[in-house]
């Protein structure tokens, strides 16, 4: 019979595997012995946190990165023939803002059912919580590094917010969300509403939607911890 590609979430803060993953993904997970992962010590660390009774060394991994071959990732698939395989997110999600779609593709094309499991998604969670438009948005990852081309691509996405009436969301590495908040209430206009979503899951998370002029009289510290971003400029009707 052949096998399925079960997309696993994984932690995004919180370790507790109780809070975050229902009672089925730990259900499935035990019935695979294949794992296409990102890096393997953290998947063994998740597994093991996930399922405390796991025997990890009984487990085999493919290591899927930005070193992977092209060529090497239709392999990755082979066990499907007899058994299904776990591709495991580094954080949160699998295949969002994550990589892993080259093997979804793959599956597709060779017929093997795709099943993604529920767990914690932080730019979803940062939609709901934000009171931005959740029915028109867009994920646009991270913004150039060199400040000159970060601060116009601020302006361009806080432009299209308003002429499409669309929430822009976006992420930064954790050791430079200082410069980009800075970046954005330096130049966003003042009515603009700014979401900041950090430590999601973890007891010290932070979710807050304030006018660019509101987060001016009091800004977050929010340097090195994962955080995502989200702004909306609103047409007044």
């Amino acid at each position: 019979m052949k096998g399925k590609l079960y997309l696993i979430p994984s932690f995004l803060g919180s370790d507790n595997a109780d809070e975050v993953f229902p009672e089925l993904n730990k259900k499935i997970v035990r019935t695979i012995s294949h794992f296409i992962v990102e890096e393997e010590r953290t998947t063994r660390r998740f597994l093991k946190k996930l399922l405390p009774e796991i025997l990890i060394n009984d487990l085999q991994f493919k290591i899927l990165n930005e070193q992977t071959k092209e060529e090497e990732i239709g392999d990755y698939l082979i066990p499907c023939n007899e058994n299904s395989i776990g591709l495991i997110s580094e954080a949160g999600i699998p295949c969002v803002a994550d990589p892993g779609s080259q093997i979804v593709k793959i599956a597709h094309e060779r017929n093997i059912e795709v099943v993604p499991l529920v767990g914690p998604c932080s730019i979803i969670m940062t939609l709901m919580a934000s009171g931005l438009n959740g029915q028109n948005f867009a994920f646009n990852g991270y913004l150039p590094v060199k400040r000159n081309d970060r601060i116009k691509m601020i302006k361009f996405y806080e432009k299209r917010s308003f002429n499409e009436n669309q929430t822009q969301l976006f992420i930064e590495a954790p050791y430079r969300n200082t410069q980009l908040l800075e970046d954005i209430l330096n130049n966003c206009e003042t009515d603009t509403f700014l979401c900041i979503a950090c430590d999601l899951t973890l007891p010290e998370q932070l979710i807050k939607t304030k006018k660019i002029k509101e987060w001016k009289t009091k800004i977050p510290d929010i340097q090195k911890r994962p955080a995502i971003f989200a702004f909306q400029k609103y047409k007044i009707v």
